[in-house]
């Protein structure tokens, strides 16, 4: 899961990209509203965390860009403004949340699983495809009913193609999907990680699309 944080304030911003890194999320943080737009447009996000009082462009310029393009990414501003006016126009402006600074980092988290249990599904946190059950709530998976142990980053890969396993992923998406910026990505280390997943749920489970990428096999071998 990746998440954008568009914070100015360096030490508040810290705080929240470590904390979140510990609950498992890849977090790209910019500190200029200009740049957050940047990143919007050239990333995909599972959810943004939005200082209103950011520089270059203000949060709300940020989430008006946002809803202008039909991108339905969660959006969670975090600000100091806290009157009734200020929550009400923030989510009038198509704001998800609204979390009133100062704020503990375990609620901040709260909210986040929040905004990604109902963008993943408003009926179940469940993900299944044949006899492979993914639960985003616990992160955990099932084979015929059976725990597998796998690591968050097979997690995260795994979840990318369970979500819609008719299609293709390439590899540059999943490394999106399991790397933040400035993340020291091994020249092999998506194949390690399917690798892995063969090995712990099936060999013809994930299926390797020549000079494009990956899908969930959908053969009856």
């Amino acid at each position: 899961m990746r998440i954008l944080l568009a914070e100015d304030d360096v030490s508040q911003a810290e705080s929240i990209k470590a904390w979140l890194e510990m609950d498992g999320y890849n977090v790209d943080w910019v500190e200029r509203g200009d740049h957050a737009i940047l990143a919007i447009e050239q990333h995909e996000y599972d959810c943004i965390l939005l200082d209103r009082g950011l520089p270059q462009a203000t949060g709300d310029d940020i989430l008006k860009v946002i809803r202008f393009k039909q991108n339905e990414t969660p959006v969670i501003f975090i600000t100091a403004r806290d009157s009734i006016n200020d929550r009400v126009d923030g989510l009038d402006l198509g704001a998800n949340d609204y979390l009133v600074k100062p704020f503990s980092l375990e609620e901040l988290s709260a909210r986040v699983r929040s905004q990604l249990r109902q963008k993943q599904s408003a009926n179940s946190h469940q993900i299944t495809y044949g006899d492979l059950v993914l639960d985003t709530q616990a992160k955990s998976l099932t084979l015929s009913g059976e725990i597998v142990n796998i690591t968050a980053k097979e997690y995260q890969l795994l979840h990318k193609l369970m979500l819609k396993p008719e299609h293709i992923v390439t590899r540059e998406q999943l490394e999106e999907s399991l790397y933040a910026w400035g993340d020291e990505i091994g020249s092999n280390a998506i194949e390690v990680y399917i690798y892995q997943l063969r090995k712990k749920i099936g060999s013809h489970a994930i299926k390797t699309i020549r000079g494009l990428g990956y899908r969930m096999n959908q053969d009856s071998e």
